[in-house]
């Protein structure tokens, strides 16, 4: 009986590797890399989206004793975009899901140096929503006041940040095997994963003034851009992987207040202004479509 059992199970067992073969030969893999032009539609995405993770100053660089510090919750809004501005695929014809989270957060921590120096740390928790979800995402500065008189200070800082979020752009899962070709013109057959570097690196100078409890703050600085996103989509038959590299620099530009709550505790905002240039289509002029974004931070001083 046994040797009848293992004959008739040889058969199925030919057929599943059958059809596992049949399914890795039916799909095909893609791989078209390139290095975008600063106003091609995909690099006005992702310098939009890495914009919005800008760690500034909000405001003169704190003036801590050494070995002193600070903690800060930062809340920084993402506009919605339009549909128009979303489709940036395929130079300008695909339409992506770039409408994740309206708000971009941050944990920071400020540690005074001697030198009157200050160094930052800055970690974005891998919170997800709708299906996107920041990893290993963190920022870091140094900076200190390099000029004070009476209520006016000039701040100058370096800052960075390294890390890289995730999540179904190229492919939304809500037309994941959609059969409508009017809203699946694409076929995308499952959720994507695709993969946001957010690195970059720059400077920053911000003029403040204080007249207690209440300080303003402007600042001007520009980062060099280093980002890029690595698709993994299924479209019909086609696994994606294509990589898309968007590298410059992107000058950017504050001004905001900020109050002190009592000794211990500061509210502040401010608006972050990011000029953007794109190219909607091939033989269109640029155009600009900048990024505006409210921000908030709450600070804490320990003793």
């Amino acid at each position: 009986m046994r040797r009848f059992a293992v004959i008739g199970v040889i058969p199925l067992l030919a057929a599943a590797l059958a059809f596992c073969i049949a399914s890795a030969r039916a799909q095909t893999t893609v791989r078209n890399d390139e290095h975008l032009a600063s106003s091609r539609t995909e690099a006005w995405a992702m310098n939009y989206v890495g914009a919005s993770t800008l760690m500034t100053a909000f405001g003169a660089t704190p003036a801590l004793s050494a070995w002193e510090w600070n903690a800060a919750l930062d809340f920084g809004h993402i506009p919605r975009l339009t549909e128009a501005q979303q489709r940036v695929g395929l130079h300008g014809i695909k339409q992506e899901d770039l409408n994740k989270s309206p708000v971009f957060g941050r944990l920071r921590l400020m540690l005074g140096l001697p030198a009157n120096v200050v160094a930052e740390l800055g970690y974005t928790p891998p919170v997800s929503i709708d299906g996107t979800q920041p990893l290993d995402l963190f920022a870091f500065a140094i900076g200190r006041r390099v000029v004070e008189r009476g209520s006016f200070a000039l701040s100058m800082r370096a800052f960075g940040q390294h890390g890289r979020a995730h999540g179904d752009i190229t492919c939304p899962a809500v037309l994941a095997g959609v059969a409508d070709t009017q809203r699946n013109p694409f076929g995308c057959q499952a959720p994507s994963d695709d993969e946001i570097m957010l690195n970059y690196y720059g400077i920053e100078a911000t003029s403040s003034w204080t007249a207690r409890p209440w300080h303003a703050q402007a600042s001007i600085g520009a980062v060099r851009t280093e980002f890029a996103v690595q698709v993994d989509a299924l479209t019909f038959d086609v696994r994606d992987r294509s990589r898309l590299v968007a590298r410059g620099m992107l000058p950017f530009a504050t001004v905001g207040a900020g109050r002190d709550l009592d000794a211990r505790w500061r509210l502040s905002g401010e608006v972050l202004y990011v000029p953007l240039r794109v190219q909607r289509a091939p033989n269109a002029p640029s155009q600009t479509d900048a990024l505006t974004s409210l921000r908030l931070q709450l600070r804490y001083r320990f003793d």
